[in-house]
Protein backbone atom coordinates (compact mmCIF):
# COMPACT_ATOMS: atom_id res chain seq x y z
CA UNK A 1 0.00 0.00 0.00
CA UNK A 2 2.87 2.32 0.95
CA UNK A 3 4.49 1.57 -2.27
CA UNK A 4 1.39 2.13 -4.52
CA UNK A 5 0.92 5.31 -3.29
CA UNK A 6 4.33 6.44 -3.35
CA UNK A 7 4.39 5.69 -6.98
CA UNK A 8 1.10 7.72 -7.82
CA UNK A 9 3.03 10.88 -5.56
CA UNK A 10 5.97 10.27 -8.03
CA UNK A 11 3.50 10.52 -10.99
CA UNK A 12 1.84 13.23 -10.20
CA UNK A 13 4.81 15.42 -9.16
CA UNK A 14 6.48 14.45 -12.40
CA UNK A 15 2.82 15.30 -14.76
CA UNK A 16 2.21 19.18 -12.02
CA UNK A 17 6.05 20.57 -12.03
CA UNK A 18 6.20 20.09 -8.00
CA UNK A 19 8.84 19.87 -6.02
CA UNK A 20 8.38 17.86 -2.85
CA UNK A 21 10.62 19.15 0.49
CA UNK A 22 10.50 17.01 3.39
CA UNK A 23 11.98 18.08 6.45
CA UNK A 24 13.87 15.84 8.49
CA UNK A 25 11.34 15.15 11.24
CA UNK A 26 9.29 14.02 8.29
CA UNK A 27 8.48 10.00 8.40
CA UNK A 28 10.78 7.85 5.75
CA UNK A 29 7.94 7.04 3.80
CA UNK A 30 7.51 10.58 2.58
CA UNK A 31 11.55 11.33 2.90
CA UNK A 32 11.83 8.50 -0.07
CA UNK A 33 9.02 10.49 -2.27
CA UNK A 34 10.87 14.07 -0.99
CA UNK A 35 12.88 16.18 -4.48
CA UNK A 36 15.10 17.28 -1.19
CA UNK A 37 15.26 16.86 2.41
CA UNK A 38 17.36 19.08 5.49
CA UNK A 39 16.39 21.32 7.52
CA UNK A 40 13.76 24.52 6.82
CA UNK A 41 15.89 27.29 5.18
CA UNK A 42 18.21 24.83 3.44
CA UNK A 43 14.81 23.22 1.96
CA UNK A 44 13.70 27.09 0.74
CA UNK A 45 16.61 27.67 -1.03
CA UNK A 46 16.38 24.45 -2.86
CA UNK A 47 12.83 25.05 -3.62
CA UNK A 48 14.23 29.04 -5.03
CA UNK A 49 16.71 27.35 -7.28
CA UNK A 50 14.75 24.20 -8.63
CA UNK A 51 12.61 24.90 -12.11
CA UNK A 52 9.23 24.01 -10.79
CA UNK A 53 5.67 25.73 -10.79
CA UNK A 54 4.88 24.76 -7.20
CA UNK A 55 6.04 23.47 -4.24
CA UNK A 56 4.92 21.13 -1.45
CA UNK A 57 6.60 21.37 2.06
CA UNK A 58 5.92 18.42 4.35
CA UNK A 59 7.09 20.23 7.56
CA UNK A 60 5.21 23.03 9.70
CA UNK A 61 3.81 26.53 8.76
CA UNK A 62 6.91 28.72 9.22
CA UNK A 63 8.69 27.02 6.62
CA UNK A 64 6.20 26.86 4.51
CA UNK A 65 6.26 31.04 4.23
CA UNK A 66 9.86 30.96 4.42
CA UNK A 67 9.75 28.87 0.82
CA UNK A 68 6.94 31.39 -0.25
CA UNK A 69 9.12 34.62 0.91
CA UNK A 70 11.87 32.91 -1.09
CA UNK A 71 10.01 32.23 -3.94
CA UNK A 72 7.01 34.45 -4.62
CA UNK A 73 6.51 33.19 -8.18
CA UNK A 74 5.96 29.21 -6.96
CA UNK A 75 2.60 28.43 -5.45
CA UNK A 76 3.51 26.78 -1.84
CA UNK A 77 1.27 24.25 0.08
CA UNK A 78 1.20 22.52 3.12
CA UNK A 79 -0.04 19.41 3.04
CA UNK A 80 -2.16 19.91 6.52
CA UNK A 81 -2.86 23.33 7.42
CA UNK A 82 -3.15 22.12 11.21
CA UNK A 83 1.06 21.29 11.13
CA UNK A 84 2.47 24.25 12.90
CA UNK A 85 5.28 25.19 15.51
CA UNK A 86 4.95 26.03 19.00
CA UNK A 87 8.38 28.10 18.86
CA UNK A 88 7.39 30.06 16.29
CA UNK A 89 3.89 31.42 17.24
CA UNK A 90 5.07 32.13 20.95
CA UNK A 91 5.33 35.49 20.01
CA UNK A 92 3.27 38.03 17.80
CA UNK A 93 3.79 41.26 16.46
CA UNK A 94 2.44 43.32 19.15
CA UNK A 95 4.62 40.97 21.99
CA UNK A 96 7.59 42.04 19.52
CA UNK A 97 7.11 45.79 19.69
CA UNK A 98 6.76 45.76 23.55
CA UNK A 99 9.98 43.82 23.78
CA UNK A 100 11.73 46.33 21.06
CA UNK A 101 10.41 49.21 23.07
CA UNK A 102 12.07 47.69 26.39
CA UNK A 103 15.36 47.25 24.79
CA UNK A 104 15.73 50.23 22.63
CA UNK A 105 19.58 50.10 21.29
CA UNK A 106 19.54 46.07 20.73
CA UNK A 107 19.37 44.73 17.13
CA UNK A 108 17.00 42.22 17.11
CA UNK A 109 17.50 38.43 15.13
CA UNK A 110 15.22 36.10 14.61
CA UNK A 111 15.89 32.56 14.64
CA UNK A 112 14.45 30.76 11.39
CA UNK A 113 11.65 29.34 13.73
CA UNK A 114 9.45 32.53 13.51
CA UNK A 115 6.59 33.66 11.34
CA UNK A 116 6.78 35.25 8.38
CA UNK A 117 5.07 38.91 10.39
CA UNK A 118 7.72 38.36 13.16
CA UNK A 119 10.56 38.62 10.70
CA UNK A 120 8.90 41.85 8.95
CA UNK A 121 10.53 43.78 12.06
CA UNK A 122 13.65 41.49 13.05
CA UNK A 123 17.69 43.07 11.46
CA UNK A 124 18.68 39.65 10.73
CA UNK A 125 17.07 36.12 10.42
CA UNK A 126 19.70 33.31 11.58
CA UNK A 127 19.64 28.90 11.27
CA UNK A 128 20.73 27.08 14.33
CA UNK A 129 23.89 26.41 12.14
CA UNK A 130 24.75 29.97 11.25
CA UNK A 131 23.88 31.85 14.24
CA UNK A 132 27.21 31.90 16.08
CA UNK A 133 29.15 32.78 12.75
CA UNK A 134 25.86 35.32 11.65
CA UNK A 135 26.01 37.18 15.13
CA UNK A 136 29.75 37.59 15.53
CA UNK A 137 29.64 39.69 12.13
CA UNK A 138 27.45 41.77 13.17
CA UNK A 139 27.44 45.25 13.76
CA UNK A 140 25.82 45.48 16.80
CA UNK A 141 27.08 44.69 20.68
CA UNK A 142 23.61 44.56 22.08
CA UNK A 143 21.36 41.50 20.36
CA UNK A 144 17.60 41.04 21.13
CA UNK A 145 17.64 37.43 20.16
CA UNK A 146 13.98 35.50 19.90
CA UNK A 147 12.13 32.78 20.14
CA UNK A 148 14.29 30.00 21.51
CA UNK A 149 16.23 31.36 24.65
CA UNK A 150 18.11 27.90 24.92
CA UNK A 151 19.46 28.46 21.26
CA UNK A 152 19.61 32.20 22.35
CA UNK A 153 22.05 30.89 25.32
CA UNK A 154 24.41 28.73 23.32
CA UNK A 155 24.98 31.10 21.14
CA UNK A 156 25.68 33.70 23.81
CA UNK A 157 28.19 31.19 25.41
CA UNK A 158 30.44 31.66 22.40
CA UNK A 159 29.96 35.37 21.83
CA UNK A 160 30.52 36.46 25.50
CA UNK A 161 31.68 39.90 24.11
CA UNK A 162 28.28 41.06 22.97
CA UNK A 163 25.22 41.27 25.11
CA UNK A 164 21.97 39.56 24.75
CA UNK A 165 18.41 39.70 26.13
CA UNK A 166 16.17 36.74 25.60
CA UNK A 167 12.49 35.83 25.83
CA UNK A 168 11.01 33.10 28.00
CA UNK A 169 10.47 30.93 24.62
CA UNK A 170 11.88 27.78 22.40
CA UNK A 171 11.08 24.04 21.78
CA UNK A 172 8.80 22.10 23.96
CA UNK A 173 9.98 18.87 22.39
CA UNK A 174 13.82 19.79 22.67
CA UNK A 175 12.94 21.62 26.06
CA UNK A 176 11.87 18.58 27.77
CA UNK A 177 14.70 16.61 27.41
CA UNK A 178 16.20 16.44 30.93
CA UNK A 179 19.72 15.94 32.62
CA UNK A 180 18.34 12.84 34.07
CA UNK A 181 17.93 11.75 31.03
CA UNK A 182 21.12 12.06 29.58
CA UNK A 183 22.93 10.49 32.47
CA UNK A 184 20.64 7.09 32.64
CA UNK A 185 21.45 6.53 28.59
CA UNK A 186 24.51 7.28 29.06
CA UNK A 187 24.99 4.75 31.44
CA UNK A 188 22.93 2.44 29.46
CA UNK A 189 25.32 3.71 26.76
CA UNK A 190 28.08 4.03 28.10
CA UNK A 191 30.44 3.86 24.97
CA UNK A 192 27.95 6.47 22.72
CA UNK A 193 28.56 9.84 21.91
CA UNK A 194 25.83 12.12 22.89
CA UNK A 195 24.79 14.44 20.21
CA UNK A 196 21.84 17.47 21.16
CA UNK A 197 20.36 20.07 19.57
CA UNK A 198 20.99 23.62 21.34
CA UNK A 199 17.66 23.63 21.60
CA UNK A 200 17.57 21.83 24.66
CA UNK A 201 17.94 23.22 28.00
CA UNK A 202 21.74 25.00 28.65
CA UNK A 203 22.37 21.93 31.11
CA UNK A 204 21.25 19.18 28.73
CA UNK A 205 23.43 20.63 26.21
CA UNK A 206 26.88 21.27 28.34
CA UNK A 207 26.59 17.58 28.16
CA UNK A 208 26.61 16.47 24.68
CA UNK A 209 30.41 15.38 22.61
CA UNK A 210 28.70 17.27 19.61
CA UNK A 211 25.47 20.24 19.35
CA UNK A 212 24.10 21.38 16.50
CA UNK A 213 21.47 21.85 13.70
CA UNK A 214 19.68 18.66 12.42
CA UNK A 215 21.56 18.27 9.47
CA UNK A 216 24.41 18.63 11.74
CA UNK A 217 23.45 15.89 13.99
CA UNK A 218 23.26 13.59 11.22
CA UNK A 219 26.24 14.65 9.30
CA UNK A 220 28.25 14.22 12.58
CA UNK A 221 27.05 11.00 12.96
CA UNK A 222 27.78 9.57 9.58
CA UNK A 223 31.27 11.03 9.39
CA UNK A 224 32.60 9.92 12.89
CA UNK A 225 34.31 6.60 13.04
CA UNK A 226 32.54 6.24 16.74
CA UNK A 227 29.96 3.27 16.56
CA UNK A 228 27.32 4.17 18.71
CA UNK A 229 24.89 7.77 19.36
CA UNK A 230 22.46 8.88 21.71
CA UNK A 231 20.54 11.27 19.54
CA UNK A 232 19.26 14.17 21.71
CA UNK A 233 16.50 15.19 18.94
CA UNK A 234 13.14 14.80 17.42
CA UNK A 235 13.29 10.32 17.06
CA UNK A 236 12.56 10.38 13.50
CA UNK A 237 16.36 11.17 13.23
CA UNK A 238 17.18 7.39 14.89
CA UNK A 239 14.74 5.39 12.46
CA UNK A 240 16.67 7.72 9.44
CA UNK A 241 20.33 6.88 10.88
CA UNK A 242 19.35 3.83 11.66
CA UNK A 243 18.75 3.20 7.85
CA UNK A 244 21.51 6.00 6.55
CA UNK A 245 24.47 3.71 8.63
CA UNK A 246 23.05 -0.14 9.75
CA UNK A 247 26.32 -0.97 10.67
CA UNK A 248 25.97 1.65 13.75
CA UNK A 249 23.72 1.95 16.50
CA UNK A 250 21.46 4.99 17.43
CA UNK A 251 19.73 5.59 20.73
CA UNK A 252 17.01 7.97 21.28
CA UNK A 253 17.83 9.94 24.03
CA UNK A 254 14.32 10.65 25.30
CA UNK A 255 10.84 8.42 23.92
CA UNK A 256 9.18 11.69 24.51
CA UNK A 257 11.36 13.82 22.32
CA UNK A 258 8.44 13.42 19.44
CA UNK A 259 7.30 16.47 17.55
CA UNK A 260 3.42 16.11 17.19
CA UNK A 261 2.93 19.08 14.47
CA UNK A 262 5.81 17.51 12.24
CA UNK A 263 4.20 14.08 12.45
CA UNK A 264 0.83 15.30 11.82
CA UNK A 265 1.56 14.96 7.79
CA UNK A 266 1.36 11.37 6.46
CA UNK A 267 1.93 9.93 3.12
CA UNK A 268 -1.67 10.11 2.22
CA UNK A 269 -1.77 13.90 2.88
CA UNK A 270 1.20 14.13 0.00
CA UNK A 271 -0.45 12.88 -2.54
CA UNK A 272 -4.04 14.27 -1.27
CA UNK A 273 -2.49 17.88 -1.53
CA UNK A 274 -1.24 16.67 -5.09
CA UNK A 275 -4.28 15.47 -5.94
CA UNK A 276 -5.75 19.36 -4.73
CA UNK A 277 -8.45 17.39 -2.64
CA UNK A 278 -6.61 18.81 0.54
CA UNK A 279 -3.75 21.02 1.88
CA UNK A 280 -3.51 24.66 2.22
CA UNK A 281 -1.50 27.27 -0.11
CA UNK A 282 0.51 29.38 1.64
CA UNK A 283 -0.44 32.88 0.75
CA UNK A 284 1.63 36.11 1.78
CA UNK A 285 0.43 40.04 1.45
CA UNK A 286 3.71 40.83 -1.01
CA UNK A 287 4.33 43.49 2.09
CA UNK A 288 4.79 41.11 4.01
CA UNK A 289 6.79 39.05 2.31
CA UNK A 290 9.25 42.01 1.02
CA UNK A 291 9.67 43.08 4.52
CA UNK A 292 10.23 39.44 6.29
CA UNK A 293 12.99 38.85 3.21
CA UNK A 294 15.09 41.75 4.42
CA UNK A 295 16.33 39.76 7.32
CA UNK A 296 16.97 36.62 5.75
CA UNK A 297 18.78 38.64 2.85
CA UNK A 298 20.96 40.24 5.63
CA UNK A 299 21.86 36.62 6.93
CA UNK A 300 23.12 35.70 3.55
CA UNK A 301 25.07 38.84 3.32
CA UNK A 302 27.12 38.58 6.61
CA UNK A 303 27.49 34.80 5.82
CA UNK A 304 29.09 35.75 2.58
CA UNK A 305 31.63 38.62 4.41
Amino acid sequence: MIKDIQEKIIKLKKEKNICILAHCYQTHDILEVADFTGDSFGLAQKAAAADCDGVIMCGVRFMAETCKILSPEKRVYLPRSEAGCPMAEQLDVDMLRQLQEMYKGYKTVAYINTTAELKTLCDVCVTSSSAVDIIRKMDADKILFIPDCNLGDYVAKQIPEKQFKFVSGGCPTHARITVKEVQKAKEAHPNALVLLHPECQPAVTAMADYAGSTTGIMDFAKKSSAKEFIIGTENSIVQHLSIDCPDKMFYALSKDCFCHNMKITSITDVLHCLEGTDGEEIILPEETRIKAKVCIDEMLRLGQA
